[in-house]
């Protein structure tokens, strides 16, 4: 198990890796980020801290130290920018001096033989069981010895009555200590009482692991985190509605994904909800409150690739007018969505890789290189899989990229959800918009090869045509479909060399369907279909009905 050992720097004689740390952090398997906010993986509560300080990245079971701060991180006494690290090494990050215990990790340092030819940390498909774990808080000695309190939100406060938990005991006060519970992670920092781990008093946010004790007056308590299944989710995740189980269980993925800062790889056809859910990852994570920024990887012309990612310097080139910055800096701190992925050409794949793989960003004609701490999530109707067999996508950024995965079911797979995306849509066009049964019953026989998005356009079309109430005769079908519930109208005596727009055929059908409703009274059909009178006797006249 590779990990950190922090301790104060200080006159007093060096620590060795046999000495008792102020506090141990295990390296993550990819990633781990040291620095003075919350969601940093270690937290170090100190100024002389940047917010985010380094990285320590691990690849094919080596560590590099990736500094990121202003303040400057020093290896063995001299600053870097990026080194190796090895067991014993000594990094100093403001006030902390840290050894590196990287024995074990060395030692169980697979051969190049034994090395795979690509990795990645995890695959979640949608019809796989979620695993989800949920932190509690057992009372192992004092007044109330036993006692189980299940944990919710970030911050907890812990003590005598008035607290968010309540330990029965006479010594505690209100918010005698505070839990906070970040990424799987639990910290405890100081309350309005004294608390003490390992002995040592509780002064700064200070990380607690797996077993330790928290004292807080006669009462000793630890926090334990139980993993379980997660069964299927609520109706809805973000602005996505669904209540098929496939779709409930499709939630709780994103909603376990989203709790993680891994990348992202949301997977399915064209016009089933990527770039929703995408946004749902955003907001459900603790990036919510930073920038979510999409970009269309599937617009950008090749030679502006880079500087639409990544800026560009004043006069780097042509048109260049201004310094100017790329999505990832638009985007640090938060959630950069990656759209159609699959349409990068190579050459801009490769770029891309390196800026996963080192988390440097440099603009177009710079010199500097900048940090940006970014959340991929990225996007595609395409099976990359097969590209990469095929040579089209590499290999090495697909399993980057697909750290956490998520196919979305096509709306045909789950017909059962159509009323209630329908009605969903249908409030978001118009809040007085409603569907009539028959209607519905249209909807539900249709096969969708648009999705969700052609679902949409169907809705919109009927709101636009005839009005907040959607009838059966408001449906119009894109008629490239065969498969469409009934015949798609057409115009009579349209000459073929001259045919009508999609839109157009349908605006004639609806104005029909509104003269038969009202027996050819034109007042009648214009308030059916909500414009006024003249509106409809000129578009009667132009489609040669009246």
């Amino acid at each position: 198990m590779a990990r950190l050992l922090f301790f104060r720097d200080g006159p007093s004689p060096a620590p060795r890796l046999d000495s008792p740390p102020l506090f141990a952090a295990r390296l993550r398997q990819t990633r781990t980020r040291i620095g003075r906010v919350d969601d940093c993986d270690v937290v170090l509560p100190d100024d002389a801290v940047s917010r985010s300080h380094c990285l320590v990245d691990q690849q094919d079971g080596e560590y590099m130290v990736v500094d990121r701060s202003s303040n400057g991180t020093f290896l063995n006494g001299e600053r870097v920018q990026r080194s190796k690290l090895v067991h014993g090494d000594r990094l100093r990050i403001g006030p902390f001096l840290v050894l590196c215990d990287l024995k074990d990790a060395e030692s169980a340092r697979p051969t190049e033989e034994a090395q795979p030819e690509h990795r990645h940390e995890e695959l979640v498909a949608a019809d796989e069981e979620v695993a989800v774990q949920e932190a509690f808080l057992v009372v192992t000695r004092g007044p109330a010895e036993g006692e189980i309190t299940r944990l919710k939100g970030g911050r907890i406060a812990v003590g005598g009555a008035g607290s968010k938990v309540v330990i029965k005991d006479a010594g505690l006060v209100r918010d005698h200590v505070r839990v906070r519970l970040l990424h799987g992670r639990t910290l405890v920092e100081p309350g309005q009482g004294a608390a003490f781990v390992g002995g040592v008093r509780v002064r700064d946010v200070f990380p607690l692991f797996p077993g330790e004790d928290v004292r807080i007056g006669s009462t000793e308590f630890v926090v334990r985190w139980d993993e379980h299944v997660e069964q299927p989710s609520a109706e809805h995740f973000g602005d996505m509605v669904g209540n098929t189980e496939v779709m409930r269980r499709v939630f709780g993925v994103l909603r376990r994904v989203a709790a993680h800062h891994a990348p992202v790889l949301l997977l399915g056809e064209s016009g089933t909800g990527k770039e929703l859910a995408a946004r749902g990852v955003h907001d459900a994570s603790p990036r919510s409150g930073r920038p979510f920024v999409a970009v269309n990887c599937g617009a950008i012309a090749q030679n502006l690739f880079e500087a639409e990612l990544f800026g560009h310097e004043k006069g780097a080139f042509t048109g260049a007018a201004d310094r100017r910055d790329g999505a990832f800096q638009r985007a640090d701190g938060g959630t950069l969505f990656l759209d159609e992925i699959g349409e990068l050409p190579e050459d801009a794949q490769a770029k891309l890789l390196r800026v996963l793989e080192s988390g440097e960003v440099r603009r177009v004609g710079g010199a500097d290189v900048s940090f940006p701490d970014v959340r991929v999530v990225a996007a595609t109707n395409r099976d990359l899989q097969v590209d990469v067999k095929a040579g089209r996508f590499r290999g090495d950024l697909y399993f980057r990229l697909a750290v956490l995965a998520v196919r979305l079911p096509a709306l045909h797979e789950r017909i059962d959800d159509v009323p209630v995306i329908a009605r969903a849509t249908a409030r978001r066009i118009h809040p007085d918009m409603t569907i009539d049964d028959d209607a519905m019953d249209a909807l539900k026989a249709h096969s969708w090869p648009g999705n969700a998005r052609e679902l949409r356009n169907v809705l919109t079309r009927a709101f636009v045509l005839t009005g907040p109430r959607v009838q059966l005769d408001s449906l119009l079908f894109n008629p490239l479909e065969p498969s469409s519930p009934r015949p798609v109208p057409t115009l009579v005596g349209l000459a073929a060399e001259r045919p009508l727009p999609v839109l157009d055929v349908a605006e004639r059908t609806a104005l029909e369907a509104a003269m038969l409703r009202a027996g050819q009274n034109r007042s009648a059909a214009a308030k059916d279909l909500g414009i006024p009178r003249s509106s409809l006797l000129y578009k009667l006249k132009r489609f040669g009905l009246g």
